[in-house]
């Protein structure tokens, strides 16, 4: 069994997989785009990807739920509209870290078991998702969400262990990528489960940032009079950028643009915002969150959600690095909680 779940693949030859790889459909991976961000791009080999970085800007969810698409075009002369294709190419998302797989499965709840969005459904069909191992930086506390682990939602994950990756398989495409490779894994052995036991204690061991998740929903509804909301809903600009950079928000809105023949149009679904002052508003004027104290504090309860019954918050810090208004999530749960002033 454990010869069948696990394989080692040595980093020499990871990008000889990574070739045959472009049978599954273009690579997407990890590239440096600036000092400080990283973006899923394509690329024509690994070596154009930083299989070490901390984390992308836009998370991986822009390839399921596009940040705007049209969902058809409309002729109301004819009385006519035409569904666009769901199907994308088939691509590979290659080093897709544990937070960001644990954001998708908890989408792919949203998307496709109570009502199946065709868009997600197709996407997630089309995709094969090759996860790896990270270091968290001073902004990650995945390992209190309990997300700084993947147990599901992809085809191989790759441990690193040193000069060689710890194979993990997910899925059965996973394991048919394996047996097309074959060549290029080896068996696991006793220095490789020690090499991966030191690994995985020192990325553990190397969490700066904690945040404490018991009774969090609760801590939330005791204070929802909280001055702290007023405290930080001062400094927030309602920009809207925590939740473009969430992996787990997944609010959209649902647009109608018209030609200029006043006849032919199309439909838009695009991602929106809750930190948006038009977010709340609604048919006669009234705004239900007209002030940025009370969207902050509506994101903020969203994120301590339990709807899924697994957390909105993957505890990437994207919220945190990304916001304009230098915004610490955990600090705000901290001073809810009464464990800072």
């Amino acid at each position: 069994m454990t010869e069948q779940l696990y394989k080692i693949l040595s980093k020499e030859n990871i990008e000889q997989f990574s070739y045959s790889l472009r049978s599954s459909g273009k690579i997407y991976a990890p590239v440096k785009t600036s000092k400080e961000s990283h973006s899923f791009k394509h690329v024509e080999s690994l070596k154009e990807a930083d299989l070490g970085y901390t984390r992308t800007m836009i998370p991986p969810k822009k390839f399921f739920i596009s940040p705007s698409e049209t969902i058809f075009t409309f002729n109301k002369e004819n009385e006519e509209y035409y569904e666009i294709q769901a199907t994308d190419e088939p691509l590979v998302l290659f080093g897709v870290h544990p937070c960001d797989l644990n954001a998708l499965n908890l989408l792919a709840k949203v998307y496709l078991e109570s009502f199946t969005d065709k868009y997600y459904n197709e996407r997630r069909e089309n995709t094969t998702i090759i996860g790896i191992s990270c270091t968290p930086d001073e902004h990650c506390f995945c390992k209190s969400t309990g997300t700084d682990y993947a147990k599901d939602g992809f085809e191989l994950f790759l441990h690193d262990i040193g000069d060689r990756y710890l194979v993990r398989v997910g899925s059965l495409k996973g394991y048919k990528l394996l047996e097309g490779n074959s060549s290029l894994f080896t068996d696991v052995t006793e220095e490789d489960i020690e090499l991966y036991k030191i690994a995985e204690n020192e990325r553990l061991g190397s969490f700066t940032k904690n945040l404490e998740m018991s009774g969090l929903q609760e801590m939330l509804d005791l204070n929802y009079d909280s001055p702290v909301w007023e405290e930080y809903g001062e400094k927030c600009l309602s920009c809207g950028s925590c939740n473009l950079v969430c992996p787990r928000c997944r609010c959209y809105d649902v647009q109608d643009h018209m030609d200029l023949n006043l006849n032919t149009g199309e439909r838009v679904r695009k991602w929106y915002s809750c930190m948006l002052q038009e977010h709340g508003l609604v048919a006669g004027g009234h705004n239900f969150r007209a002030t940025s104290k009370e969207r902050l504090r509506n994101r903020i309860n969203c994120k301590g959600s339990l709807k899924e019954d697994m957390p909105n918050c993957v505890g990437c810090g994207r919220c945190t690095t990304y916001c304009p208004a230098e915004i610490d999530y955990v600090e705000i749960i901290q001073k809810l909680r009464g464990e800072i002033q």
